[in-house]
């Protein structure tokens, strides 16, 4: 026997755990693992989040282009058949580049003519909008833009 042993059993220890002391390490380390699972679980939720509103804010740019697109192109038609109306629906496979996929809708509202003093003014109101996705739908981006000009 050592002189720890002899020292040990002196002061009552036996080398057991008394009945308080036992299974204190296991509740600990369930608790542990339950809430690193749950900041585990809080970090994936967060960074998938991140993700989508990174994704959706790039459509929405991408829309905007997408219904400013509409705004040119109902300028130019204005300008080449000015009596003819401009309004028209651009489908997704009209569109080409990082612009494919969005459906624009143009529509164009003349007024006047008005006199301009000796020369008469067309004033043409057009709306654009852009869309992506179906409305109600987690990846649905909608981008509207009003204009008007003259000829």
């Amino acid at each position: 026997m050592s002189a720890v042993d002899g020292y040990r059993r002196s002061r009552g220890h036996t080398g057991r755990q008394s009945g308080c002391e036992r299974g204190f390490v296991l509740p600990a380390a369930i608790f542990l693992l339950v809430i690193l699972a749950a900041l585990a679980g809080f970090m994936v939720t967060l960074s998938r989040t991140t993700n989508m509103s990174g994704a959706l804010d790039i459509q929405g740019a991408r829309a905007y282009q997408a219904a400013r697109a509409g705004i040119e192109w109902a300028a130019w038609r204005v300008v080449q058949t000015p009596s003819q109306p401009c309004n028209t629906v651009f489908m997704p496979n009209d569109l080409a580049g990082t612009l494919a996929g969005f459906t624009v809708r143009v529509s164009c509202v003349p007024s006047g003519p008005y006199a301009d003093g000796a020369t008469s003014v067309m004033v043409y109101e057009v709306t654009s909008t852009a869309t992506w996705g179906a409305p109600n739908s987690v990846d649905f981006v909608s981008r509207q833009i009003q204009g008007s000009f003259s000829k």
